[in-house]
């Protein structure tokens, strides 16, 4: 029986109205870019000659950011020292759209700080020092962990907790936590590290990875059945409803303690970097059970999103926009994949086509009722470049241009009819009463509009031929007007 269709759309929507309470050992990820240049004389090792550096929120941090990139809110609750490092943590966090931090301070711990040197040229770790005391917290902060933690479960749809073994997710901090999440009816998702999976008793859903089951279970692991066979004592111990593995390259294992366990091998894709995809599963695994999504579906989630987090690099988040491409079937994606929706994306696909040296063509409109006229205006633009974007005016826009009644369709709606057509390369929604900012942005090399223009009529005109680019009018089909075709649909005169 096929696959049936995700309703991602939906899914998403419902996403975007959950809160998922995080709780982990949040660390500061440091990646340290340069070329391996030589062998050291003092010793038999490789010199990376640095070039850049990359700071990340890292550890239960990246479950977070992970989490809100997906589009719930995040309250996160972790553990930092009294130093630098934690400062930076707060900083990032602060920053980060969607979280919000409840951070107890440790000052006689440092807050955990993993840096590691990458080959840029290869993109192979050559080294990773690390700073951490991974012992467990003591009494006093637990305490201080367990009075954060509590007051914020009422808040939240699903409890995660992310267990990096470096002193925050303590036996009695765990009990605390599922013991009242249980009370109000709230999910736990349990990423875990310690051996004994009876202090997650009481949990949901717990996700080892193959080698942390495989040493649980004192199994091989080493397939699907053998992974069903070891789940059932465990699944007991643990009083949990379902296991997840994860198992790299060969996929993930879902077993349900009621129900068919489920495999799913993982997508062909090019691993760049696998550090933090485990947190990436766990975000989706939670903003998906947050949601009410069975298992099945947040199953799908989660491989599709760790597909996404390995292709890239560094410790990675997932967008909404990103899984969504990778998760729904190609030929519905064609003309989403030209709709600008992650920000960042515009000026990534830009750069992209500058290093290959490509001619950038841009016209713009409201295209609420796609005609004839319009076909051609976007056919000759097309002609007029190598890659065309579409500026397309938001509803807000178009309302304050034509009057109340319009747009006839959705900004959504437009922009995926355009990014139908052959001669879209990309579609680019503006909220502006003229695109001149978006025109000053991409700088194109012709700038297209309909010959019922003058060329000092044409909005952008002067930012394009300063920056050696042309205007192109193109001569309009007569007959066709949206205005008229909307008037004629409401019953008024030919």
């Amino acid at each position: 029986m096929p696959t049936p269709i995700l309703d991602f759309d939906a899914l998403a929507q419902a996403i975007s109205r959950r809160t998922v309470l995080c709780i982990g050992d949040i660390m500061l990820d440091e990646f340290v870019y340069g070329e391996v240049s030589r062998i050291s004389p003092e010793a038999p090792t490789p010199v990376i000659v640095a070039q850049r550096s990359e700071i990340h929120i890292g550890g239960a941090g990246n479950v977070a950011r992970n989490v809100a990139s997906l589009g719930a809110r995040c309250v996160f609750v972790g553990l930092v020292g009294e130093d630098d490092a934690g400062g930076r943590l707060a900083s990032a966090l602060a920053e980060q759209g969607g979280i919000e931090s409840v951070l107890v301070c440790d000052p006689s711990r440092p807050t955990t700080r993993k840096v590691r040197f990458v080959s840029e040229h290869f993109s192979t770790h050559m080294l990773r020092a690390d700073w951490e005391q991974a012992v467990a917290a003591s009494d006093d902060i637990e305490t201080k962990l367990i009075e954060a933690i509590l007051p914020q479960i009422a808040r939240a749809d699903i409890v995660l907790l992310s267990d990096y073994a470096k002193g925050v997710l303590t036996a009695r901090v765990i009990r605390h936590t599922i013991d009242a999440a249980r009370k109000l009816d709230k999910p736990v998702i349990v990423d875990p590290k310690s051996l004994n999976w009876a202090i997650y008793r009481g949990a949901t859903l717990l996700t080892p990875n193959r080698k942390e089951f495989a040493e649980a279970t004192r199994s091989r692991a080493d397939t699907p059945q053998s992974i069903v066979d070891a789940s059932e004592d465990v699944m007991r111990l643990a009083d949990c409803e379902a296991i997840l593995v994860t198992q790299g390259e060969h996929g993930m294992t879902l077993v349900p303690r009621n129900g068919e366990a489920v495999h799913v091998p993982a997508f062909p894709v090019k691993v760049r970097d696998v550090s933090g995809a485990g947190d990436t599963v766990a975000a989706a695994l939670a903003v998906s059970l947050a949601t009410g999504a069975d298992w099945d579906t947040a199953l799908r989630m989660a491989n599709a999103a760790a597909a996404v987090a390995v292709s890239k690099q560094g410790t990675a988040s997932v967008s909404a926009a990103e899984l969504r491409q990778k998760i729904l079937p190609h030929a519905y994606l064609a003309a989403e994949e030209k709709i600008v929706l992650a920000p960042g994306a515009l000026d990534a696909q830009l750069a992209e086509w500058k290093r290959q040296g490509l001619r950038v063509g841009f016209t713009n409109g409201c295209f609420d009722i796609l005609h004839p006229g319009h076909v051609k205006v976007l056919t000759a633009a097309r002609a007029a470049c190598d890659r065309l974007i579409v500026g397309l005016n938001s509803d807000a826009s178009v309302r304050r241009l034509k009057g109340p009644e319009r747009p006839v369709q959705d900004e959504r709606a437009r922009a995926e009819v355009l990014a139908a057509l052959e001669a879209v390369d990309l579609v680019v929604i503006f909220e502006e009463d003229t695109p001149i900012d978006l025109i000053t942005r991409i700088k194109p090399s012709a700038l297209v509009k309909g010959g019922d223009y003058t060329r000092e009529q044409v909005v952008g005109h002067e930012v394009v031929e300063a920056a050696g680019g042309t205007v192109v009018l193109v001569d309009i089909l007569q007959g066709f007007s949206t205005t008229a075709l909307v008037h004629r649909a409401r019953g008024g005169d030919n």
